[in-house]
């Protein structure tokens, strides 16, 4: 039961949600007056990260496809 908590699979759906969290926090971040660019930057690095890792897993977990 242990490895189920460790497994790529969950991993990928924890990263999934935090991206969407970053989203939200970004759209709220956007609407608020005044912006703090510096803030948003690293909320949009900090996506953008996010977004290779969940790329880069989905690559691992997924079979290549035949030729």
């Amino acid at each position: 039961m242990d490895d189920n908590l460790h497994s790529p699979q969950r991993l990928l759906i924890e990263l999934r949600i935090e991206h969407a969290d970053l989203d939200d926090l970004i759209d709220r971040h956007l609407i608020a007056t005044p912006a703090d660019d510096l803030v948003l930057r690293r909320l949009k690095k900090r996506r953008l990260a996010l977004r290779d890792r969940i790329a880069q897993l989905e690559n691992a977990l997924e079979p290549p496809e035949p030729a």
